[in-house]
């Protein structure tokens, strides 16, 4: 998720993983997965805002990990282990997943001006209609965001049916026990995080206060947004809760650390190590031997 990719108006995207996770874990356990990895990106990074957690847990991790299972099996259905059709099938699942929850999330800021705006008639948050949001969120989507979830899927789901078969779902072929190869591609993928700030600009609809409160800002939502003007000043409910949480590494970018390189790859680091840590935790809890009351 680090891993920003340039869209069409000036904005940013990436992939979310939930495809593969739908895949080799099973919707349930891909929902935690996935809401996990919102959380510690919300609670330690200000990724994502505490207030939206919900919604981003309902579009990626649940919406998305039951349509990317859904779709995995629908189109896999009938093929064998060893069939392309479940490399297509995968690459799928994490293009219709990506979409759905981006739709969704189009949905839900197209929306707001209906639901919560002032007296006035000016909206609290969200400052644009359906007929803004659905194209300006969409356009990257159904293009450079979802080809890079379905390659990363595709590529993931054929590195793991070579390697891991079990993992996907597959006992009838040797896995291999590439755990080793699983660990140095984490390591490189860690060290190649930086290269997610190449791409300029933020993703639609993830906008602070300030953002709107210079010309230049407004210029660079109101080219993203096909053109519709932006408000001269930030929506009032956006501003008042737009410090409702301090995250500690905030953006991704320790104030500790001078280089935005660097503090870019400790904060993958630590995301990662903390994922680990409490996966680790789960895995002690869940599978300590009970006391023997024999």
């Amino acid at each position: 998720m680090m891993f920003n990719l340039p869209l069409p108006g000036g904005t940013t995207g990436h992939a979310v993983g939930v495809g593969i996770a739908a895949i080799v874990l099973g919707p349930w356990a891909s929902l935690l997965a996935i809401s996990l990895a919102l959380a510690i990106q919300a609670l330690f990074f200000g990724d994502g805002g505490i207030t939206t957690l919900g919604a981003n847990c309902f579009n990626m991790a649940i919406a998305g990990s039951f349509a990317a299972w859904g779709i995995y099996q629908l189109v896999s259905l009938g093929s064998v282990a060893g069939s392309r059709r479940r490399v297509v099938a995968a690459a799928l699942a994490g293009y219709g997943a990506i979409n759905l929850s981006a739709l969704l999330a189009a949905i839900e800021f197209g929306i707001q001006p209906l639901l919560f705006h002032d007296a006035t008639g000016a909206p609290l948050y969200a400052p644009y209609s359906l007929r803004v949001a659905i194209p300006a969120m969409m356009a990257g989507h159904l293009t450079i965001a979802g080809a890079a979830e379905a390659v990363m899927s595709a590529g993931l789901f054929s590195y793991l049916r070579r390697n891991e078969p079990g993992l996907v779902g597959i006992s009838s072929l040797p896995a291999r026990h590439a755990v080793r190869n699983l660990w140095g591609a984490l390591a490189l993928v860690l060290l190649l995080t930086p290269l997610g700030i190449l791409a300029s600009g933020a993703a639609w609809g993830e906008w602070a206060p300030r953002d709107f409160s210079s010309a230049v800002g407004r210029a660079q939502i109101t080219a993203a947004s096909g053109n519709a003007a932006a408000p001269v000043v930030a929506p009032s409910g956006l501003a008042r809760l737009a410090n409702l949480w301090t995250a500690p590494l905030p953006s991704y970018a320790p104030h500790f650390v001078k280089s935005a390189a660097f503090g870019y790859l400790l904060s993958a680091m630590f995301g990662v190590g903390l994922i680990l840590a409490l996966a680790w935790l789960a895995q002690r809890c869940m599978g300590a031997p009970r006391g023997d009351h024999r």
